[in-house]
């Protein structure tokens, strides 16, 4: 319930932050063609700038002490289990709101140039192109709608309803160009590796149902220490390390964790704005945010967390390292955020539940600098994105290149920028915590930092430095599949609409991390993250905390500083004092660049293994089921038989009078003699009566 006296403008603008964009999204979406394309832009840029000035005031309501855990609606009462609709606003809901509708803003913004065009990239005369400009808006306005609705939540019933909501938008949204056929095949691919995901998902929050008798957060929290004493029925495990385990398989696959990873790379066939959105910002940090708001029952199970900082350090390691071989500029920044995903999942198996919402801010700022700033090279390549086709961009794209510059620094971690400090945090985090699997994750994590400082400055060096490899490139091949509409003009700077969020988006993504101070030692997050008595990483941490100067300072001599350093000065001495040295190095060891490339071979097995698997039940069943038993026995043979019938009787229907006589005599005899032997038959038959 409420706070006392909770005052009715506070619940009031509760409501609007999440039904703004959605009225936005019923505007554009059903009356996108009266409106016309201002009209849509207009109308859910206005609806989500309500909502992040609303969730701005939240904010300074939650900073002033004031929380909120209440319910708006009761949907139904089943068994003694109620299905409610509610709101728990605190301090990690207040981070969260800030986050997704800052950035779903400017993405709605930088979308206005982006898909300026977007007419070109649909076949004449498509019934699907129609229309679609709104439709875009509406879209991501309602993703929008769905992510608040998720982080509001203050039951599992409407955490699931948030979650499955966000899921199916990305698969409108991934599969958007659906004239494309490998955009239809991504957005399969999310759709089916999400609901893996989903199915382990519901297995923990059915398990709750059961043994809590709530779906409500304080509630089950609440009876924590009683689940974890049991024992799931059916398996013996312990109770609640089989609930965490069932909610983490879900954030595996919403979060894009080993070995659910594989449908995110395949999502940036979307248009580049849904890229920023979805996988920088929000979709992809619902799994993070989700086991955070739920630590006070993950902070009860060893097991659990242990399970979670393995699959993060795998991720976190892995994933960078197929981002050094790949050519597409925006598949560079897909495989860099499936590694920063995997620092954040390390962060939670350390206990260090802040330091990964923290890292989740700051990530979400300048990766969406990186995602957006790509798409304004994509625009000024002409659809190219291949940055073996690019090169010297810098002087022509000065705003884009400066940026995507400072995203590449933050996310390489270095100070000043945000993401030293979070990344910095959990490296941290993880070598003071003592969860089994904690050394292989730091390891994995300080390997991790000299790769990404590798990629970051590869692509930067890659596609804004060197020789202008655009002059003689062949064909374009757009993010849309569509040909670069056959342009050789010179590149240059996207349109202010472009320029401007990047701008905006930019400047997070330098101060954002300045803030970790309150954040992470001050202890902002307040009762809104459990931290368990025997895990006590953060807690050191705050003892040496002295101030953000004192950090970067000592950042400057710690180990994983040094590592990103070379691994962006091994970037600069390959791609551009010896650009002759990629192709020897890889011609050297082309297994392991054969390994990368092909993804350790995900999709390869996934395609043999799930995906024709199915294939060849669907052709064993259609050829038992469909052709042997029902057109061959149930269709096909009740035809032959009744051939077969009629056959004989025919034999009887001959039309010759002498044999129907003989027949009616024959008929007659029979009658005669079970009429005299009527009382032996009777004597026979009695039995059965």
């Amino acid at each position: 319930m409420g706070r006392p006296g909770e005052d009715d403008g506070m619940k009031t603008l509760y409501l609007i932050i999440p039904f703004a964009p959605l009225l936005g999204a019923i505007v554009a979406g059903l009356f996108g063609k009266a409106i016309g394309r201002a009209g849509a832009h207009w109308v859910t840029i206005l609806g989500v700038a309500v909502s992040f000035v609303c969730s701005v005031l939240v904010m300074q309501d939650v900073l002033a002490g004031e929380t909120f855990n209440g319910v708006l609606y009761t949907w139904m009462e089943a068994g003694g289990l109620k299905l409610e609709i509610g709101f728990l606003i605190d301090q990690l809901t207040a981070v969260m709101m800030i986050v997704v509708t800052f950035v779903s803003l400017m993405v709605h913004i930088y979308t206005i140039g982006y898909m300026a065009h977007d007419e070109e990239n649909w076949p004449a005369g498509s019934l699907a192109g129609t229309n679609s400009y709104q439709r875009f808006f509406a879209y991501i306005s309602l993703f929008t709608f769905s992510m608040l609705m998720l982080v509001m939540s203050n039951n599992f019933l409407q955490l699931f309803f948030g979650w499955e909501a966000v899921g199916l938008v990305s698969y409108l949204l991934i599969g958007f160009w659906s004239s494309r056929p490998t955009a239809i095949y991504a957005n399969l691919k999310a759709f089916l590796v999400n609901r893996v995901g989903d199915f382990g998902f519901l297995m923990g929050i059915g398990l709750i149902a059961a043994y809590a008798g709530s779906l409500d957060y304080a509630t089950v929290f609440g009876k924590g220490t009683e689940l974890a004493a049991m024992t799931e029925a059916v398996t013996g495990w312990p109770l609640i390390t089989a609930v965490c385990i069932g909610l983490f398989i879900g954030a595996m696959g919403k979060s894009a964790q080993f070995p659910l990873h594989v449908w995110l790379p395949d999502s940036m066939e979307g248009p580049t704005p849904i890229s920023a959105l979805i996988h920088a910002a929000t979709m992809v940090t619902a799994g993070i945010f989700m086991v955070s708001r739920m630590s006070p029952l993950f902070e009860l199970s060893d097991t659990a967390l242990s399970f979670v900082i393995i699959i993060g350090a795998i991720t976190a390691l892995f994933m960078a390292l197929i981002a050094i071989v790949q050519t597409d500029i925006k598949r560079v920044v897909a495989y860099s955020t499936l590694s920063q995903l995997g620092y954040m999942t390390v962060a939670l198996g350390a206990s260090a539940y802040s330091a990964a919402i923290f890292h989740l801010m700051t990530h979400a700022f300048f990766k969406a600098v990186l995602f957006l700033g790509a798409g304004s090279v994509i625009i000024a390549m002409h659809h190219e994105q291949d940055m073996r086709r690019m090169g010297g961009l810098r002087k022509y794209m000065p705003i884009t290149y400066l940026t995507v510059l400072i995203g590449a620094l933050a996310n390489a971690g270095l100070p000043p920028f945000a993401g030293f400090f979070s990344k910095d945090s959990i490296i941290e985090a993880v070598q003071l915590a003592h969860i089994p699997g904690a050394t292989f994750a730091y390891i994995a994590l300080l390997a991790g930092v000299f790769v990404g400082g590798f990629y970051s400055f590869r692509l930067v060096f890659f596609a804004f430095h060197g020789e202008e490899r655009f002059r003689h490139a062949g064909g374009h091949h757009g993010d849309h599949g569509a040909p670069g509409h056959g342009h050789h003009a010179e590149p240059h700077e996207s349109p202010k609409v472009v320029t401007i969020p990047l701008i905006l988006l930019a400047i997070p993504a330098i101060a954002s991390g300045w803030v970790i101070g309150p954040m992470l030692f001050g202890g902002y997050f307040g009762e809104a993250i459990f931290i368990g008595e025997n895990h006590h990483a953060l807690a050191h941490m705050r003892e040496e905390f002295h101030g953000v100067v004192p950090m970067i300072l000592h950042g400057l001599t710690a180990l994983p500083f040094w590592l990103a350093i070379s691994g962006a000065a091994t970037a600069w001495f390959l791609y551009i004092k010896r650009p002759d040295l990629p192709t020897v190095i890889k011609s050297r060891f082309a297994t392991i660049a054969m390994i990368l490339e092909e993804k350790y071979g995900f999709d390869r097995f996934n395609d043999w293994f799930f995906a024709g698997g199915v294939r060849a039940v669907g052709r064993g069943l259609w050829k038992a089921g469909d052709q042997t038993i029902i057109d061959g026995f149930a269709v096909n043979g009740s035809a032959r038989s009744v051939g077969r019938f009629a056959g004989v009787v025919r034999l009887l229907q001959s039309g010759h009078l002498y044999q129907y006589a003989f027949s009616m005599i024959l008929g007659l005899f029979v009658l005669m003699t079970l009429w005299f032997n009527g009382g032996v038959l009777m004597t026979l038959f009695k039995p059965l009566f």
